[in-house]
């Protein structure tokens, strides 16, 4: 039986540059996109055949009954989906480069005002597993103290805690000892989580992805992932790494593309229990990895997140 898996974070508007290879100063045209990597983690796993509610905050306006409207249509509970009148539906423009690879510039808005009070509202009895997946969270504001809130009232619960930092350098260029800070507080205390090759390297200081995975074997006692791009996904298990081999693809666009990787990971854990997840052993952790990178190749080789999550569905587990 799947079990209801919560999402936090933020929902947001990506303008993407259909001018492709053009920096954001040279395009002209501009698709606008349902986005935020907790978003778009929650409409993949709706899209997979997951139970899942998203907890994020919008603006009271077009862009976010937008945001709201998507997510119905994807089936995610959208009850925790709050609009604030004071503030506007947070927007990030997005350049694509040749490769498939993004820049962002963010123009932050009612995302970051998510806040304690109305975090403690939800009840978390309802939720089996809870995902953290954005850094804007780790910006200033109320959005950071209610991160760190919810993630303290999982500690006595048997809830799965599932972490993706997604690090942004717009975000944190002049202060990114507070990312690492962080990201290492969440590391910490989660079950699961998923660092790209960057972000590891970055987190840990090392200079090498596997001195990376070293450090966090000793450092953390979660089972995670390491992207690798076209050469993989590096499992860390048990104080021992094993590399899950990529899906080729011609990718398109890599946004949502380690979203859908976490949505395909939690989806697989959903049906499962607390205590039976902790058993898992490292040829079933590889089964999910293997699912889980032929959900991140199928983002891959659509145009936007949400368009190429309608072309997910548990079939391609198959």
């Amino acid at each position: 039986m799947q079990k209801k898996i919560l999402c936090i974070g933020e929902a947001l508007i990506d303008m993407i540059c259909t001018d492709k290879g053009k920096s954001l100063s040279e395009g002209n045209n501009f698709l606008k996109k349902p986005g935020g990597a907790p978003t778009n983690v929650a409409a993949a796993i709706a899209a997979l055949g997951g139970s899942v509610e998203l907890a994020a905050k919008v603006g009271n306006d077009p862009f976010g009954k937008q945001l709201i409207d998507v997510m119905k249509d994807f089936g995610v509970s959208t009850k925790w989906i709050l609009q604030d009148d004071r503030c506007f539906t947070t927007f990030a423009f997005v350049s694509l480069m040749e490769d498939g690879e993004r820049d962002f510039v963010f123009n932050r808005g009612a995302d970051g005002q998510l806040n304690e009070t109305e975090i403690n509202k939800i009840n978390l009895t309802e939720f089996s597993i809870i995902h953290f997946g954005s850094a804007t969270g780790f910006l200033p504001g109320p959005l950071q103290n209610a991160y760190k809130s919810l993630l303290q009232k999982t500690f006595e619960k048997n809830i799965l805690v599932s972490f993706d930092p997604n690090y942004r350098h717009l975000l944190f260029k002049n202060n990114t000892q507070t990312f690492i800070e962080q990201s290492w507080y969440f590391m910490k205390r989660c079950h699961f989580f998923k660092v790209s090759d960057e972000e590891a390297m970055l987190i840990t200081g090392a200079k090498t992805v596997a001195d990376a995975a070293k450090i966090l074997l000793e450092e953390t006692n979660a089972v995670f992932t390491i992207t690798l791009g076209k050469d993989g996904t590096m499992l860390g298990f048990n104080h021992q790494t094993e590399i899950i081999k990529s899906i080729p693809v011609q990718p398109v666009d890599t946004t949502g593309a380690g979203d859908a990787f976490v949505g395909a990971v939690l989806y697989q854990l959903s049906d499962k229990g607390f205590c039976e997840i902790k058993n898992l052993s490292l040829d079933e952790w590889k089964h999910i990895i293997t699912n889980a990178n032929k959900a991140g190749a199928r983002t891959c080789e659509y145009l936007g997140a949400m368009e190429a999550f309608k072309h997910l569905n548990n079939q391609i587990f198959n």
